[in-house]
């Protein structure tokens, strides 16, 4: 239902004038003055039009009010009630989906992912379920371009309903500057990343109730694990890493990154030749570029550039 108009300066005036005069009052005697007002103090219900004799009358505010509030309570109880009753009514739905064919095999309580895209769509789903914990542990170097720039804003919702997120890298990770840098961003966004300095895995946990590691070498195969004895000894081994993994000042390594930019910029590159001296995607200078033109207030990049080159020689 509608929320009840509030009445203005002038609505409140001229309710007050017609309880002046007993709280009755001939209709032409107000409507002349100001007709708009007397329609909206009649929308309200704060005054009553009475045909037959043609005046209007006064009615209690507490009356108006209080029959409002009933009809929000009734209002609220039916929404409540449609809460209750939505989920039951997408229980069809929600069967179909779940017997719906899938490229999946079921072996001794694991759960095999033999396509590629299925292991992308489950893992996605199992990450937009993640409420509480997701331990991921990820070898190798260089982590992929369109992992570090397709999940960002994922993660970033991840994190923002208050999900911990443990990650461990190897070493290699450390010395690749976009990999670095994305550790940074989600760092600042309230995640933990660490180095292990020996071989280990590839593991994925969310919520210490479900675990997903590679079935093959070629990593083509995935396993669901979902067995709780199975999960927590997972959980275990990577508790065991973590701690020996090696804390990282992810940002310092992005503010050399940042520093080399800048540096650069006094040289007069284009942010094209940047990235492509430091290895980088245009869009992460162009990060960088926005942070400095901040710092120096500047509205052009040339304009960057100079003010840059002023501050280097003043130093």
């Amino acid at each position: 239902m509608p929320d009840l108009p509030l009445p203005g300066e002038a609505e409140r005036a001229l309710y007050a004038e017609v309880l002046a005069q007993g709280g009755r009052v001939l209709f032409r005697d107000v409507a002349h003055q100001d007709a708009a007002t007397v329609l909206r103090l009649l929308e309200i219900g704060l005054l009553v039009h009475h045909t037959e004799d043609a005046t209007l009358t006064a009615v209690n505010p507490r009356t108006i009010a209080e029959r409002h509030a009933a009809d929000l309570r009734s209002a609220g109880t039916r929404l409540l009630l449609r809460a209750e009753e939505i989920p039951a009514s997408l229980d069809e739905l929600v069967r179909a989906y779940d017997a719906a064919p899938r490229k999946l095999e079921r072996s001794g309580g694991v759960l095999h992912i033999q396509d590629l895209e299925e292991i992308r769509s489950r893992m996605l789903q199992l990450e937009a379920d993640c409420q509480d914990e997701c331990l991921a542990a990820q070898p190798g170097g260089a982590r992929p371009a369109e992992h570090l720039n397709g999940g960002l804003e994922r993660l970033r919702r991840l994190l923002a309903r208050g999900t911990r997120l443990l990650v461990l890298y190897e070493e290699a990770a450390r010395h690749d500057r976009p990999t670095a840098e994305y550790a940074a961003t989600i760092t600042d966004w309230g995640a933990r990343l660490r180095i292990l300095h020996e071989p280990f895995s590839r593991m994925l946990i969310f919520d210490r109730a479900t675990a997903v590691i590679p079935a093959a070498a070629d990593h083509a195969t995935a396993a669901i694990v979902e067995d709780p004895a199975v999960v927590a000894f997972l959980v275990s081994g990577f508790e065991r890493d973590w701690e020996r993994a090696e804390r990282v000042r992810w940002q310092a390594i992005g503010d050399q990154v940042h520093e080399q930019v800048g540096r650069m910029l006094t040289q007069g590159l284009t942010q094209k030749a940047i990235a492509s001296r430091l290895g980088l995607s245009e869009r992460t200078v162009a990060g960088h570029i926005a942070r400095l033109r901040e710092l120096h207030d500047a509205e052009t990049l040339f304009q960057l550039g100079w003010q840059m080159r002023g501050a280097r020689g003043a130093e």
